[in-house]
């Protein structure tokens, strides 16, 4: 057998191991449970409805002296950031000698569809703050959002100018919406009426607010799956497809009234970008944010684009702030491969010099 002759059998006699694989793991596949999440240890110190504040137990015994509290978006799951051991943001905070607190979200229950920003900045936060500098015996807090999350602390950091936030760190958080061009469309008032959507729902439904996001890329689904057949033989490659598309599918509904007031107030009249919002009565200006403060962008990122998230840094009064785009898009930013080379060192050495 000559050399071309071994190397085509050779080619064959893999590409036949590999489908066999392919279909035994497919079998594995659609018979066992998805995989464990969010397994770092944790103890929930206080919830109220929705609302859910969870403390991680420490794993070195020196710590920084700043606490850090983490803000998740309302729509997903914190575990996102706590997916697997070796594959955790918590998990990697926590090495790093930080105190990690996690505000996050269960679905709201019907008589909570009147919460609004006010209830989410000016006390659902206000009240986690409290919490933390409680049990910690500390004053000052380092501030985490991530996506709506980020929206979320930046409010309540601007309506709290001189308040307990020590360092203000955000990613892929979205200030300027008329630049969120394909949620633009899809929430035209001219064709999407939110009040009777709301008046008759009570609560954004948690289908709606998937099908918005999964509309956004509307071939990854499928591209996704063929990815994902190809690859069945790779129990790593499985692994971390089965972690990431649990979360992707685990949505949440939203309070039908935060959602009435972000969809009039912030894509319609852009309100946060303009300087107009006005939550409890008050001016919400992010020249009023003075503390250290890092947005950490996403390159491809198809939910908040860079025109989107672009506004803060130069609009907040900070002296000291930062915008970093990395690669990767609005998940993988902070997940992943790429978030453990690219992210999770910025945000430790940008918060470690200001956790002391």
């Amino acid at each position: 057998m000559d050399a071309d002759t071994a190397s085509i059998a050779s080619r064959i006699q893999a590409e036949v191991e590999r489908a066999l694989q392919r279909n035994i793991k497919g079998l594995e596949y659609l018979a066992s449970p998805g995989p464990a999440l969010g397994l770092t240890p944790r103890d929930l110190i206080h919830q109220r409805g929705t609302m859910a504040l969870y403390h991680y137990r420490p794993m070195v015994d020196e710590i920084y002296r700043i606490p850090l509290l983490i803000v998740m978006a309302l729509t997903n799951r914190g575990y996102i950031l706590d997916l697997a051991p070796g594959q955790s943001l918590v998990e990697f905070l926590l090495e790093q000698g930080y105190d990690v607190f996690m505000l996050d979200w269960n679905p709201p229950r019907p008589d909570e569809k009147r919460l609004r920003l006010e209830d989410y900045t000016l006390d659902f936060i206000p009240d986690c703050v409290s919490r933390v500098q409680e049990i910690t015996g500390e004053q000052d807090v380092n501030l985490v959002g991530y996506c709506m999350g980020g929206l979320l602390s930046t409010v309540y950091s601007a309506l709290h100018p001189g308040g307990p936030v020590k360092n203000l760190a955000v990613f892929t958080t979205p200030i300027d919406f008329s630049e969120m061009k394909l949620f633009s469309q899809w929430s035209d008032k001219r064709y999407f009426d939110v009040d009777r959507l709301i008046d008759t729902a009570g609560n954004a439904p948690r289908d709606m607010i998937f099908a918005a996001f999964d509309m956004l890329r509307p071939a990854t689904n499928v591209a996704g799956k063929v990815q994902l057949w190809d690859n069945l033989w790779n129990d790593e490659y499985v692994k971390a497809y089965r972690m990431v598309d649990r979360w992707a599918n685990d949505i949440l509904p939203l309070p039908g009234e935060f959602f009435r007031q972000l969809t009039k107030e912030c894509m319609w009249e852009n309100r946060l970008y303009k300087n107009e919002l006005v939550v409890g009565g008050r001016r919400v200006d992010l020249g009023k944010i003075k503390v250290p403060v890092l947005h950490a962008l996403a390159e491809h990122d198809h939910i908040v684009p860079y025109g989107a998230a672009k506004p803060l840094v130069a609009n907040v009064g900070s002296k000291d702030k930062e915008e970093v785009v990395l690669k990767g898009g609005h998940v993988s930013l902070v997940a992943g491969g790429n978030a453990i080379k690219r992210l999770w060192p910025k945000l430790d050495a940008w918060l470690g010099k200001g956790s002391v």
